[in-house]
């Protein structure tokens, strides 16, 4: 399975989690504000899109709207405060990647529901 892990700069939470993930699945990471921000063609190759925010998939459904129609796309919920290889956020990682995906995704669209 290809897996594309996307964050802000694509040097800290994405690359770290591409390198924990490595020996599970295919996987790569990106940025979308770096110098050279996800592709199209990036997120075309990848099988599952994971984010680290939700603000990261909706800057997705901006840039590449049909694409992002076609794509499963998981948000993690892990914000930009942790740096790259930190014990913390490999942690975090590993719990967050470890919940089947329905109910993570089931469980952030009750919480949008409620606020």
């Amino acid at each position: 399975m290809n897996i594309i892990f996307v964050c802000n700069q694509g040097k800290n939470r994405s690359r770290t989690a591409a390198e924990v993930f490595s020996g599970r699945f295919h996987t790569t990471s990106a940025g979308l504000y770096s110098d050279t921000p996800v592709s199209e063609s990036q997120l075309a190759q990848a099988d599952v899109i994971v984010v680290m925010e939700e603000r990261h998939r909706s800057a997705i459904a901006e840039r590449f709207p049909a694409l992002y129609l076609q794509k499963r796309i998981l948000v993690l919920g892990i914000p930009d405060i942790y740096d790259y290889g930190q014990p913390e956020l490999v942690r975090l990682l590993r719990v967050r990647m470890s919940r089947p995906p329905s109910s993570s995704l089931k469980e952030k669209a009750a919480k949008r529901r409620l606020q």
